[in-house]
């Protein structure tokens, strides 16, 4: 009687052990695929790239201005070029 009643209990200590074990590999597969995938995520912008678009737009308008002072006699030749390479250069 006392031979099954310990094999019983070893069972049961061997059973337990064991899905709690099942349970902590899973949940340690489940955080490092979680992982995985947060480095796999495209990063994220504070701000949105469309502010070049802007910043072309502004230099298309300066040059349309520098072009339309120099179409009106305002700005030579040596000014025009040197204007226009500064609003290209920054």
């Amino acid at each position: 009687m006392g031979l099954v009643r310990g094999m019983a209990r070893t069972a049961v200590v061997a059973g337990t052990a064991t899905a709690v074990s099942n349970r902590v590999s899973r949940r340690q597969a489940n955080r490092w695929s979680e992982q995985e995938a947060a480095s796999y995520q495209e990063p994220q912008y504070s701000q949105p790239p469309p502010a070049a678009q802007s910043s072309t737009d502004d230099t298309l308008a300066q040059l349309k201005e520098l072009a339309s002072l120099k179409e009106a006699g305002v700005l030579t030749e040596a000014e025009f070029d040197q204007q226009k390479a500064k609003i290209l250069a920054g």
